[in-house]
């Protein structure tokens, strides 16, 4: 069962078989998402919305982060979606969800969005009134993060996520890559390297995921650069080209980006 995007539980083989005296170790249940909808309503068609976007896999639904407001108004939630795995190739395995009650009338209204990345999740919902100081993920559903430079990258996704927009993301979830993969553009078209690759790598024997990223001048080289990892051939990520650099060569005309040929799966 995977519990992290581009990850799966895994089940040792290396591991002994506990004796019959052995005591059973103890397992913490997997938790339950709750939309706190029992004894509220909407109109037919965001209620007939609200089943087939969400609700329809909640069984499927395991919520690796949530925020409630005091009041019971707004509901925020970062969800896995187990279902995903079983659907379309690559398709991202996070779900965010925005729902807001009104108490008196006992209606609601939601948002939803599938994003490949926490970050990217916790960002969305940040930018949706969310403490960014609440919304931090469950430790224990998925394999934390290897090393500062994944933290600090993590951090700054989830903090200025809304300067970008998605282009093309593919989730791998097989147990000898799990590799997730983000084409980026940024808002700012002065911003340096308009165009950034995200990419997540789950290492399955220490149980950690790294996050690093490229920069790239245009959209067919950010494309390339996805589909050759994909392919197991990509070159180390380019580093993102400093503001200074940027500034420097915005004047520079430059040639339009070719259409990146399609990769058949």
């Amino acid at each position: 069962m995977a519990v992290h995007p581009g990850s799966t539980a895994l089940i040792s083989t290396e591991r002994p078989l506990l004796s019959p005296t052995d005591p059973a170790p103890a397992r913490n249940p997997i938790p339950e998402v709750d939309f706190g909808l029992d004894d509220f309503d909407a109109d037919e068609e965001v209620c007939h919305d609200f089943y087939r976007q969400v609700s329809v896999t909640q069984d499927m639904l395991m919520p690796l982060a949530e925020h409630h407001t005091a009041d019971g108004v707004h509901s925020h939630y970062v969800l896995f979606d187990g279902s995903a795995t079983w659907g379309i190739p690559g398709t991202p395995q996070l779900m965010a969800v925005h729902l807001q009650r009104d108490r008196e009338k006992r209606t609601f209204t939601f948002e939803r969005v599938r994003l490949p990345l926490p970050a990217m999740a916790q960002s969305w919902l940040i930018h949706r009134g969310c403490p960014p100081e609440a919304i931090g993920l469950n430790p224990e559903l998925g394999p934390p993060a290897a090393d500062e430079t994944t933290r600090a990258l993590e951090r700054r996704l989830a903090g200025d996520g809304d300067h970008y927009a998605m282009g093309y993301s593919y989730t791998r979830d097989d147990p000898d890559d799990m590799v997730t993969v983000v084409a980026l553009r940024a808002l700012d078209g002065r911003a340096p390297s308009p165009f950034r690759v995200l990419v997540e790598e789950v290492d399955t024997d220490a149980w950690t995921h790294t996050l690093r990223e490229g920069g790239f001048d245009t959209k067919a080289e950010a494309l390339h650069w996805c589909y050759s990892r994909l392919d197991g051939e990509a070159a180390l990520l380019p580093p993102v080209r400093p503001a200074a650099a940027a500034t420097r060569r915005a004047g520079l005309p430059k040639a339009p980006a070719a259409h990146p040929p399609g990769r058949s799966r």
